[in-house]
């Protein structure tokens, strides 16, 4: 059993006062593998005026001297690549080996891909007779979820020490243990009290973090109901706020499209991390005459999907992050075959031989329609809906009605057909015919998906102010 007892402020490991211990649980066998307690105001306040103190020396800190603290935070993490894979497996659920790419190796090369993008962010530019100045922000607070939780942590946190700015940084409380390991990485290091505090607890403290009046800006990754209150809370005091937030993201398969290589990418899609993931393909919409054949082709590799614990290495599928998770996504099954749509694979119940832990079955449903419940809503779990249509100008339309925006792919033998498409649809990213994610393009979405852009130089530029100087001629 992991007990961690303390925050990370100033530079220095110190007692946390608040009163609620939570706790993180093995989400493959229900054990609670760790006790963590929670900060109060008090410490959320101190790492803000911490963060407050140190901004002036690191704001104004060589480029170059930023870009080496980032590689060794990198490295620092390497050395601890397999303790991170166990951690977050066991605090996620994701299978091992892909936890050990996805969930570890990714984030550790984005700490070295931001130092490389802030070498092309344009600091100072000539504009007629003025300078445009990319100047920091200040004191960041950075709100991050428990679906990918060191890759969402590093987006913020390394983006926003590469750009000058202090952080103040709440984890998820369902899955606060790898960012611990980040912190005893940055102390091992020496970084310069106050530029990386770590604080922890459940929206209340984050709720706190925010209404600050020394805090300049706030990255928040979470849901849509979430978000609005932060971006609420922040209003009072005119920060800066970016939020990356749900989404519903379609899948469109034209007519002239590989039935096939397009379904069983949706599928690979939707059911990452189970499901477990905003830009979630979870809508595939397919020509109306090909729908059977396209729910006969899903059947058959959904049954591939191997569900297992994550420690074991057979398993493609791993439990959903926590009860009150698996509770939400069975609501949503079972209302899908009330609404009427055709279960075509999975269902309601844990899959068979899985007694203990947060495992669904990987579930799919054909002839949905845009007015049903798994059609509107986000689930966050591995469930796919099968959606015909009779027209391109329809299936776009079906796409874009959604109050979200954060990803969407197209599928069709043409390109140019394919990317007329893609340029209708109303989201953030869209891949074209399973093109893969590009950790140095903009991430984030339209709409109710939330606003401002995360990755590559993109990231970096979320945390920098602009300033005009005018000169004289």
């Amino acid at each position: 059993m992991i007990e961690r007892n303390e925050v990370y402020i100033n530079g220095r490991w110190q007692p946390a006062h608040g009163v609620e211990m939570l706790e993180v649980t093995d989400a493959s066998t229900e054990q609670v593998i760790a006790r963590v307690r929670s900060a109060n105001a008090e410490d959320a306040h101190a790492a803000v005026a911490a963060a407050r103190a140190a901004f002036e020396a690191w704001s104004r800190s060589a480029l170059t001297d930023r870009v080496s603290w980032l590689h060794r935070i990198a490295d620092g993490l390497q050395a601890r690549s397999e303790e991170l894979t166990q951690i977050i497996s066991r605090e996620v659920g994701m299978p091992r080996r892909m936890a050990a790419r996805v969930q570890v190796g990714n984030p550790i090369e984005n700490w070295r891909r931001t130092a490389a993008q802030a070498e092309h962010v344009v600091w100072r530019e000539p504009v007629g007779h003025s300078t445009v100045v990319r100047e920091p922000v200040g004191v960041v607070v950075a709100i991050t979820p428990w679906n990918f939780p060191l890759h969402q942590i590093t987006l913020k946190v390394a983006a926003a020490l590469a750009a000058g700015c202090t952080v103040v940084l709440k984890p998820s409380e369902v899955a606060p243990l790898n960012a611990f390991i980040l912190a005893e990485v940055i102390d091992a290091l020496s970084l310069p009290a106050g530029v990386f505090n770590l604080v922890t607890g459940t929206g209340e403290i984050g709720e706190a973090l925010v209404a600050d009046a020394d805090v300049d800006a706030v990255s928040f990754t979470g849901s849509t109901r979430a978000g609005r209150r932060v971006g609420a809370v922040a209003a009072a005091t005119v920060k800066r706020v970016r939020l990356e937030l749900g989404g519903k993201s379609a899948s469109v398969v034209l007519d002239d499209a590989d039935l096939g290589a397009a379904v069983k990418g949706t599928l690979a899609a939707c059911f990452l991390n189970s499901g477990q993931a905003c830009n979630a393909l979870s809508r595939m919409l397919v020509p109306a005459a090909r729908h059977d054949e396209a729910c006969r082709i899903a059947r058959e590799a959904t049954e591939g999907f191997t569900v297992g614990a994550a420690s074991e290495s057979a398993s493609k599928l791993g439990p959903l992050v926590s009860a009150a998770q698996f509770d939400r996504v069975q609501g949503y099954i079972e209302a899908g075959i009330s609404e009427g749509a055709q279960l075509v694979t999975g269902g309601s119940g844990r899959p068979p031989g899985l007694k203990r832990g947060y495992f669904v079955q990987p579930t799919v449903f054909g002839r949905v329609t845009p007015a049903m419940k798994i059609a509107r809503e986000e689930i966050f779990g591995p469930v796919l809906s099968i959606m015909p249509y009779d027209s391109e100008s329809e299936a776009i339309a079906i796409a874009n009605g959604t109050d979200y925006g954060l990803a969407a792919a197209v599928w069709s033998a043409s390109d140019e057909r394919a990317q007329a498409v893609a340029a209708q649809l109303r989201a953030g990213q869209v891949d074209i015919n399973g093109a893969g994610y590009n950790p140095l393009a903009p991430f984030g979405g339209f709409r109710q998906s939330g606003h401002g852009r995360e990755a590559g130089r993109y990231g970096i530029e979320e945390f920098l102010e602009l300033k005009s100087i005018q000169q004289r001629g």
